[in-house]
């Protein structure tokens, strides 16, 4: 069969049933249930030690700060953590999460674009790296904030200078249309309206996030290219210059490795989830031409002394997990006269634990976990659980975002183990009990 998705030490088969990370399916599944989500602590790693190869590539400090709202599990935290990068964090309880996992303050980037009193208060007490600003009205709250507690924040205006991505539109976050930021002149602003003097706001960096799976490399090149622009305009205007520059994340994860599922899907959606970038080349191109800019402006000690940060949340973990499900009924249709039935198949995993299959018609390559090297050739229709019937696998909408149909093996049936791949990122992180089912056990395999 076509077994491009497997993983030396991580997805392999033995005697045809799939293990992860040397540990059988049917074990697992036997001892904590189904669903359940499997974790490897050694892909995490190697992702990571990816991202690492970017500062070979860049003539700056590299800071890689892991957006945790991608999965803030206390065990994903520690071994990020261990990997020896830092943490990027959206609201005060990921904050919490991220210190008591061990990230010192000096590690911790907060963005968010609704912050409270309370959770400001709280950054500004432990002394994070830096706080992004979401609008001159959060930097007007953080001094509030900071001047009634007699402390000075690190802050970091985030801007939105509409650069267009390929990717879906709800995750796109540099254009003007999107929730995010303030506009680039605003930010400017802050510069001479907070001086590098003042007692409660320290502007220590700028900010643009380019949204996340992007399938090209030329945003990246253009967000490093625009917050150069700004960091000159700014240097200029006010004779400031800025301890970073943040480009985000976004780097995509290659979710589609099913030729056959691809020819039955939108043409662009098939091309998103099938994109594969290496994120050292990606950087290491928008580096080249924002160092080309700086030295024709004759701007290039504004560049000599900075760290270049990213936010990589999708690109550590999303396909270092896998979500493990059975069968639990079959039933057939008919579809049309003088042509074979829908056979369906209802699992125990829907869209309370897989939320993006419903939110975005995201793709996760289903594949059987007790047959996983027979050839999957036979077409069924796959659902979940809940009382709902948007909660299948494939796009009820009929607009191809999905397949219309699931390969697996012939005569599949209850009790089957099936297995959806690269299911580690904003999956146990946006879990839900509806219909009360008890939400899945997490296991990290390290």
């Amino acid at each position: 069969m076509n077994s491009k998705w497997k993983v030396e030490g991580f997805l392999e088969t033995v005697d045809g049933e799939l293990t992860i990370a040397g540990r059988k399916a049917t074990e697992i599944v036997s001892e904590l249930g189904s669903p359940v989500f499997v974790y490897s602590g050694a892909r995490i790693r190697s992702n990571i030690a990816r991202l690492r190869k970017i500062e070979d590539r860049i003539g700056c400090r590299l800071k890689i700060c892991y957006a945790s709202k991608a999965n803030s599990e206390a065990e994903i935290l520690k071994i990020v953590r261990e990997a020896g990068i830092d943490c990027e964090v959206n609201s005060g309880g990921e904050l919490q999460m991220a210190l008591d996992a061990g990230f010192a303050p000096s590690q911790i980037n907060f963005n968010g674009n609704s912050k409270t009193e309370e959770e400001l208060e709280a950054a500004i007490r432990v002394g994070i790296y830096a706080i992004q600003a979401d609008s001159v009205y959060e930097i007007e709250l953080t001094e509030k904030v900071a001047k009634r507690i007699g402390m000075r924040a690190n802050v970091s205006p985030r801007m939105v200078p509409d650069i267009q991505t390929d990717t879906l539109h709800g995750l796109q976050t540099a254009l003007v249309t999107s929730k995010f930021g303030m506009m680039p002149y605003e930010a400017v602003g802050a510069f001479h309206r907070w001086k590098n003097d003042d007692p409660h706001i320290n502007l220590c960096g700028l900010h643009i996030h380019v949204g996340s799976q992007n399938p090209k490399a030329g945003p990246y090149r253009d967000a490093l290219l625009s917050l150069f622009h700004y960091l000159k305009q700014i240097h200029d205007e006010t004779g400031r210059s800025v301890g970073h520059l943040n480009i985000g994340g976004g780097f995509p994860v290659k979710y589609l490795h099913d030729d056959l599922h691809a020819r039955y899907m939108d043409r662009e959606q098939a091309a998103l989830l099938s994109t594969e970038l290496e994120p050292s080349d990606i950087v290491g191109a928008a580096w080249t031409a924002v160092s080309n800019a700086a030295k024709a402006a004759g701007a290039e000690h504004l560049l000599s002394d900075i760290d270049l940060l990213i936010e990589p949340g999708r690109s550590v973990i999303g396909n270092a997990a896998v979500c493990l499900t059975t069968v639990r009924n079959r039933k057939s249709r008919p579809v049309a006269e003088n042509e074979p039935e829908d056979i369906w198949l209802l699992t125990d995993a829907g869209f309370n634990i897989l939320l993006s299959m419903e939110t975005y018609k995201w793709y996760y390559q289903l594949i059987s976990a007790t047959r996983a090297d027979e050839p999957h050739e036979r077409p069924y229709k796959v659902a979940g659980p809940l009382c709902d019937g948007g909660d299948v696998y494939f796009d009820i909408e009929g607009e191809r975002r999905l397949p219309d149909f699931r390969v697996l093996p012939d005569n599949i049936v209850p009790g089957d183990l099936l297995a959806l791949l690269n299911t580690g990122a904003y999956t146990v992180s946006q879990m839900f009990p509806y219909n009360g089912r008890p939400l899945p056990k997490v296991l990290v395999i390290d």
